[in-house]
């Protein structure tokens, strides 16, 4: 490889290393933009909202002291944002910090606003389809309760007696009670609702004579009303605040009560088994005592006998060897006279059974003979 080769790999290597930097910068340098065109962007949609909401108010009359900007400033902010979006300016013409803290705290309020709007929507919505169901489940038993009574008062006379006069009678007397209950019904709701309608007029009629009397008022009056009604509404918040924080207290002291009262139910589940247990423990404990006694009984028992055998064994003397021969060749005779005894006995009770034989027949002969004789004398 020549010299010029390796300075053409240098420079070649040098221009790469460069490209790689400038391309990373480049990522830097678009990521801020990005994130301060998001920023520009939002600001301007936020000023945008403002201005629309500005020129709808100019059309309708508004006192003064509502608007936070003058004419002169939304003028001026108005040639800004001209000038801005021109491309041939020198330098770039924003909003202050004070103007931007304007917009934002504005629409701030607004968005308050809304918030509660819709929440007073949704509680009208919801009280509205509270008061339905209310009316759908009022209805629902009234209509069980008409099921029942028919059923009770019509339906078992008519099985009972099928075809007969009294059960048609009957049931066109239940259908004249359920028409004129339902005239008198409506009589009643007739009535209630003139009354609620004369009770809407007069409240009609006293909002108008406070609308006029509001009319009156000054802007102080209404600056105070305003302050009046920001307290009320944070006093809300922070009550709604306090029942959120209740309900999640009280569903925290439930699922605690419900663990309890599964620890308590387990525990006494252990409770009931331990009692079986104490009870089989106390009947066997009792069968061991009866056990122990009967053992006692039987080791005292036990003990006075050795005792006795320990005591004769102590007195025991052993014979001399000659007496102890005489002894036994004694015993020897005694024991062959007891035998020779035994054998004449036996004999003896041999000749004493043929004696009782003969004499039995010698006594049946002497007795058949008498008889013989008896009859010829």
């Amino acid at each position: 490889m020549t010299e010029e080769d390796s300075e053409s790999v240098h420079t070649d290597s040098q221009a790469g290393e460069e490209s790689e930097l400038s391309v990373i910068q480049l990522c830097g340098l678009v990521e801020e933009l990005s994130y301060g065109n998001s920023a520009l962007k939002t600001e301007t949609e936020m000023f945008e909202k403002y201005c629309c909401k500005l020129e709808a108010r100019d059309h309708r009359p508004q006192r003064i002291s509502d608007v936070k900007m003058s004419a002169a400033e939304f003028a001026q902010l108005r040639s800004r944002r001209k000038s801005r979006s021109r491309p041939g300016g020198e330098r770039m013409i924003g909003l202050t910090v004070e103007q931007k803290l304007d917009l934002v705290q504005k629409e701030l309020e607004d968005m308050k606003d809304e918030l509660r709007h819709m929440r007073a929507n949704a509680e009208r919505d919801l009280q509205y389809h509270e008061a339905i169901i209310e009316e759908a489940e009022i209805r629902w038993t009234e209509v069980q309760k008409a099921v029942h009574d028919f059923e009770k008062d019509i339906l078992r006379t008519i099985s009972k007696k099928k075809g007969s006069i009294l059960a048609t009678e009957k049931v066109l007397k239940y259908i004249e009670d359920m028409n004129h209950r339902r005239d008198n019904l409506r009589d009643k709701l007739r009535l209630k609702n003139i009354s609620l309608k004369v009770q809407r007029k007069k409240l009609l009629l006293q909002l108008r004579q406070k609308e006029e009397v509001g009319e009156a008022l000054h802007d102080v009056d209404f600056q105070q009303l305003k302050i009046e009604n920001a307290q009320f509404l944070e006093t809300i918040e922070a009550r709604n605040q306090d029942l959120i924080q209740l309900k999640l207290a009280s569903g925290n002291t439930l699922q605690i009560l419900n663990a309890y009262k599964s620890k308590l139910h387990r525990a006494v589940e252990m409770y009931i088994c331990l009692g079986k247990e104490i009870l089989l423990r106390k009947e066997l404990l009792e069968k061991i005592d009866k056990e122990t006694i009967q053992v006692e009984e039987d080791r005292a028992k036990a003990e006075a006998s050795n005792k006795k055998l320990r005591k004769q064994l102590t007195e025991f003397r052993a014979p001399q060897v000659m007496m102890y021969l005489r002894e036994k060749i004694l015993n020897g005779e005694m024991e062959k006279t007891i035998k020779m005894w035994e054998r004449k006995v036996e004999i003896a009770e041999m000749s004493l059974k043929g004696y009782r034989k003969a004499w039995d027949k010698m006594k049946t002969s002497n007795e058949q003979l008498q008889a013989i004789c008896s009859p010829g004398k």
